[in-house]
């Protein structure tokens, strides 16, 4: 009782700070007059209380967290945000006469949480500023994880905040630390985090964006988040400046943000052509951007070769950074380019950063996995450790991410094969799926860029749901709840 107790206590803590965010688009709102003031008031109200209550009711119990309260607190705390998210969304819908089910909300909130940026609503130039301010700020708020923005700033969590610390943070190698302290770590985070986003605000708005929209994209830029503010997305601005700004620094949020600290400490480069992921991730994703301009230049969907350029590099950083902006309808393209976008979506940002995917990291480990049994097959008698940073690999890590891949592999399989026999046809469903898994948003299908995930039904809609939550938290995080082991005393 004592440790359910402790999980409610910090769960009621995270729920009020999360409630307390609210306030950005309640302010904005109300100076604006746009209507939508009350749902954010009566919100945050709901909010705060039911956080309130459950700190109440447990504020006398403390309780060191064992791993597995970690990761049960973290998927709880990702599965209630995302209802929390939700609520000015229902209240200013249900208002306003507009149809909106809780399954389209919820969907839209864990979507926007989980840096997903998948939109099932349509007209979003014509909902009011401070809704899409709040969408555009989950995006923001989830790029880092919530859970780690309360481990820096609420020290009544850094009782077991490691194990939370470990059980939000993507990746394979989840011990390296900043600092010596788990708050310390998540402080410098956000100092970087916040640093980028604010460099990010000021390009937008010299590029030329007014400075709501200029908020509302760094936002969902710095998240790799990919809402807009517009149907269109960024085809709606038409601005080459703008376009740029966005690949600059969504290449930037691709990267580990450990990695960016330790570069702006030292004040040299050097950090970032160490790191075993930044050079592999640059490359791949501006060398894939490259061929695909190639590509619709040589196919002839572009006869200018600098509008294939920005065209093809535009879109193609956007989807392998797992973003979802896009600035054309790029499922008119020949279908290979858009696949192998999608498909590269996976593996390509770096574990901490705000991408979504299997991450970098585990895709080098792989390679240096099979590289080193080709040389055993040549060479039986030889050693051939795989390294990282000149270290031998612990054999435990490779081991869990060859379990991760398959986990990985066979929940596409199955959220895929529950997406068909739904009735979907197998471009679209298994296109959803990867979007969602990968934390990418939009997919193939009638569910393109241009588009939106509202042509789901409800069951398609809750699979998909389910999908960013697992790709957000990194599978095993989620999976291990359903095991019985886990339960166990």
């Amino acid at each position: 009782m004592s440790r359910l107790l402790a999980l409610a206590n910090l769960l009621g803590l995270t729920m009020t700070l999360f409630a307390l965010t609210m306030g950005i688009p309640l302010a904005v709102s109300a100076y604006l007059g746009d209507g939508a003031m009350s749902a954010f008031v009566d919100a945050f109200l709901a909010a705060a209380g039911v956080g309130g209550v459950l700190w109440a009711i447990s504020r006398r119990h403390r309780y060191e967290l064992r791993p597995r309260d970690g990761f049960l607190l973290v998927s709880l705390v990702w599965t209630v945000l995302p209802l929390l998210a939700a609520m000015p969304l229902f209240i200013y819908f249900h208002r306003a006469g507009i149809p909106l089910s809780f399954t389209d909300g919820y969907f839209e909130a864990m979507s926007g949480l989980t840096t997903t940026g998948a939109t099932i609503l349509n007209g979003l130039d014509k909902l009011p500023p401070s809704i899409n301010l709040w969408r555009a700020t989950l995006v923001w708020l989830g790029g880092m994880g919530i859970l780690v923005l309360a481990v820096a700033i609420l020290p009544l969590l850094g009782v077991g905040g490691h194990q939370v610390f470990r059980a939000e943070t993507p990746g394979p190698m989840k011990d390296e630390k900043l600092t010596p302290r788990i708050a310390g770590t998540a402080k410098a985070l956000y100092a970087v985090y916040f640093g980028f986003s604010l460099l990010c605000f000021l390009a937008y708005r010299v590029a030329g964006l007014p400075w709501f929209e200029a908020w509302c994209h760094m936002a969902t830029t710095m998240g790799l988040g990919g809402f807009s503010t517009w149907d269109d997305g960024f085809a709606h601005f038409d601005s080459v400046p703008v376009e740029i700004v966005a690949v600059v620094f969504m290449l930037i949020a691709g990267i580990n943000f450990a990695t960016h600290f330790s570069a702006i400490g030292q004040r040299r480069l050097r950090p970032y052509l160490t790191c075993p992921e930044t050079m592999p991730y640059l490359v791949l994703t501006l060398g894939t951007a490259l061929l695909v301009s190639v590509y619709l230049y040589v196919e002839g969907v572009y006869t200018a070769p600098l509008d294939a350029l920005r065209y093809g590099i535009f879109n193609t950083v956007s989807v392998l950074t797992t973003t979802g902006y896009a600035n054309v309808d790029y499922t008119t393209w020949p279908i290979l380019a858009p696949l192998v976008m999608l498909l590269l979506s996976g593996v390509a940002t770096s574990a901490g950063s705000t991408g979504g995917g299997i991450k970098m990291i585990r895709a080098v480990m792989l390679c240096k996995t099979a590289g080193a049994e080709l040389k055993m097959m040549l060479h039986p008698q030889a050693v051939s450790p795989v390294r990282i940073r000149g270290r031998v690999v612990n054999p435990r890590i490779l081991a869990s991410v060859l379990a991760f891949m398959v986990a990985y592999g066979f929940s596409l399989a199955i959220l895929t094969a529950l997406m068909l026999a739904s009735g979907l046809d197998a471009l679209t469903a298994f296109s959803a799926v990867v979007a969602s898994v990968n934390n990418t948003g939009p997919g193939l299908g009638a569910i393109g860029p241009m588009g939106s995930f509202s042509i789901l039904t409800d069951f398609q809609t809750w699979v998909c749901t389910f999908g960013m939550l697992i790709g957000r938290l990194e599978l095993f995080t989620v999976l291990m709840l359903f095991t019985p082991g886990f339960w166990r005393t």
